[in-house]
């Protein structure tokens, strides 16, 4: 994508293209790793100021009232929802295939873009944490001249980037970052200015995501932890776990 969604993508990746810089942050500091016990507890009591359906109608709101505390139990009570599915197929799969040559175009009709937006709406409906079409969301408001629509959303994405950079720092297993979903392990780090090039799933529970270097003191790659996430979705299908495997998460 061009201009607009590139200086979004500059925005993304200047909260946080350096981990070194955001570990010093006031965010960083603020947020830390997940409870995810608490988060667990909290966004399923319907009497918690943390209770999901409240924070949901916060996030869908267009406003920027979420604080960052909000933000983490927003993104990380998501896996204990009851439809929740961490790897739950996108509706709509018939306009998706539509917007595939449209997305690679570099200009983009009217018409193109409210198909973007068309979709992006209905896989937020579905996903609110979905943090490719909430990038496509913003793209589409800013070349409609919805300047003021792209600055709450983008501040809503930016957030849950920065929740997701304050659940560790990447550089080993101890301190992998956590996601709720496998494809923001990809989204998170292109958005923070990284290509991720391949995958490894190294036991018992983590995504190695190997990246193009863009200096000799880069990493190789960064840990993600799916731990809760393959928890939670064992105990939705079962049967799926096989000879007691996976009888740690």
């Amino acid at each position: 994508m061009k201009t607009a969604i590139l200086r979004l993508l500059i925005v993304a990746a200047a909260v946080m293209a350096s981990t070194h810089v955001f570990a010093r942050s006031n965010a960083r500091a603020e947020l830390g790793v997940p409870d995810l016990e608490r988060i667990a507890a909290e966004t399923c009591d319907e009497n918690s100021q943390f209770s999901y359906p409240r924070l949901l109608q916060s996030f869908m709101a267009n406003d920027t009232t979420m604080t960052a505390e909000e933000f983490q139990f927003f993104y990380y009570g998501t896996m204990f929802q009851e439809d929740y599915d961490p790897y739950r197929e996108s509706p709509n799969p018939a306009l998706l295939q539509e917007l595939i040559p449209i997305y690679a175009k570099e200009r983009k009709t009217r018409a193109d873009r409210a198909k973007m937006l068309d979709y992006a709406m209905q896989v937020l409906a579905d996903n609110p944490v979905d943090l490719r079409q909430l990038t496509n969301r913003i793209y589409v408001y800013e070349q409609n001249g919805k300047y003021d629509l792209a600055k709450i959303w983008q501040y809503k994405l930016n957030h849950l980037l920065l929740v997701i950079a304050a659940s560790g720092t990447g550089v080993d297993a101890e301190n992998a970052w956590m996601v709720v979903y496998p494809q923001h392990e990809y989204d998170f780090l292109n958005l923070s200015g990284r290509t991720a090039s391949s995958q490894r799933f190294e036991p018992p529970y983590f995504d190695y995501i190997l990246v193009r270097k863009r200096s000799d003191n880069d990493p190789d790659g960064y840990y993600f932890n799916i731990n809760e996430l393959l928890h939670q979705y064992f105990i939705k299908h079962p049967a799926e776990l096989g000879n007691g495997e996976a009888a740690e998460l």
